[in-house]
């Protein structure tokens, strides 16, 4: 027995011929039949080509908004905390109301704060913190007590040059000197002050950037005050905190371990409703971009619709047809949407070493779910059109 099956776009005008003829055997295997099928999705794609590429970088436009933004959110969550962890320090004292993001406190602590604390059993080693954000760079900028911020952790690791020497001495981690081509004896711009960058160490230690405390708090216009307090306890740092609680209650103190729990995406509520927008914003783009290339490519081909539902094709098959193209669509548009990502995120990490982006892949999955939900709904509408099409009308239509 042989089936004539259509060439896609021949009955649609499109200057192929009217079939592609093939025998099949009744006992054609499954696999040919997807083979066949596939090939049908294919070549129906095929006949516009412009439309269908641009349908399919609308969806993978989709992916990239989704995967990009919310990859900067956790890289960005991940750096602070792997940041925060680098200090060594147990207990972080920042002033009343003041933000999870160091770059955010203000300068009001007292800098004879931080003596007081060092006097409390149970504390190993003090260190008062001035934080400035570098707007022009988004770098963030630590005036530091040298010696009592190294004796927090294991201390800086210098891969070139040393401490500071100098007030307008300057130390920079390894990605923020890679990032704007410095080199130990380098002039950088830091706060409109110009520093001589003394060393570079790996990176990972709270700030980009390293001055001298007693230098930024002069250029700040901030004597005497500090944006927070690193501190490291002998052991029991449950206690210890409680101890500070209970002296300075005004102040927001946190251990570092709960600092690093509240560095996720779904601990910051500012932060969910930003990222559903752009979830609901993809699925929008997938629904809209489907429905109306689906729905153009239904009335373009009524005649061909028309003959399969009249050679014995059930609304089911039709259905099929319709969704199984939206989805080839959507296949096409994750591919060149994860290629993009990729692409973008490697470019940026060459170009923007400090900016770190995070691509989970839970997310990917997401994003993907995400495409498929979109262009299921709107290939839903333009199936039961086609499914729904009167075969004798259809195959009147020129």
């Amino acid at each position: 027995m042989n089936a004539k099956v259509l060439r896609p776009g021949a009955l649609a005008g499109q200057g192929h011929p009217n079939y592609l003829t093939m025998s099949e055997p009744q006992h054609e295997s499954s696999r040919s039949g997807r083979f066949l099928f596939l090939r049908l999705l294919w070549g129906n794609l095929w006949v516009h080509p412009l439309r269908s590429g641009l349908s399919a970088a609308a969806i993978a436009l989709q992916v990239f908004l989704i995967l990009l933004i919310v990859g900067l959110t956790s890289g960005v969550l991940s750096d602070w905390r792997a940041r925060a962890e680098g200090v060594g320090a147990d207990i972080i004292v920042q002033p009343p109301n003041s933000s999870i993001f160091f770059s955010f406190s203000s300068a009001v602590i007292p800098e004879s704060m931080a003596a007081q604390i060092e006097k409390l059993p149970g504390v190993q080693e003090v260190a008062p913190v001035f934080i400035v954000m570098d707007v022009k760079y988004l770098g963030v900028i630590y005036g530091i007590d040298f010696q009592r911020f190294n004796g927090l952790s294991s201390g800086f690791t210098f891969l070139f040059g040393g401490p500071f020497t100098g007030p307008n001495d300057a130390i920079a981690d390894d990605l923020a000197a890679s990032g704007r081509n410095l080199m130990v004896g380098s002039p950088v711009t830091l706060m409109n002050h110009e520093f001589n960058l003394r060393g570079v160490v790996m990176h990972g230690k709270g700030a980009r950037f390293f001055v001298p405390l007693k230098t930024a708090q002069d250029i700040a216009g901030a004597e005497n005050r500090v944006s927070m307090i690193y501190v490291r306890s002998k052991g029991d740092t449950e206690g210890l905190r409680s101890e500070l609680v209970k002296r300075f209650p005004t102040y927001r103190i946190r251990s570092t371990a709960e600092y690093m729990s509240l560095m996720t995406s779904t601990s910051l509520p500012e932060l969910t409703p930003f990222i559903n927008s752009f979830v609901g914003l993809g699925i929008v783009i997938s629904f809209l971009v489907v429905l109306l290339t689906m729905y153009t490519l239904v009335l373009e081909r009524r005649r061909e619709i028309g003959v399969l539902k009249a050679i014995g094709s059930s609304r089911l098959e039709i259905c099929g047809l319709i969704v199984g193209e939206a989805m080839l669509l959507v296949l096409l548009g994750v591919i060149l949407g994860l290629a993009s990502t990729y692409g973008v995120t490697a470019v940026l990490h060459r170009t923007s070493p400090t900016l770190q982006i995070d691509i989970e892949s839970m997310w990917i999955l997401r994003a993907i779910l995400v495409a498929i939900g979109g262009a299921v709904a709107g290939a839903t509408y333009p199936a039961l059109r086609a499914a729904r099409s009167d075969p004798v009308e259809a195959l009147a239509c020129e």
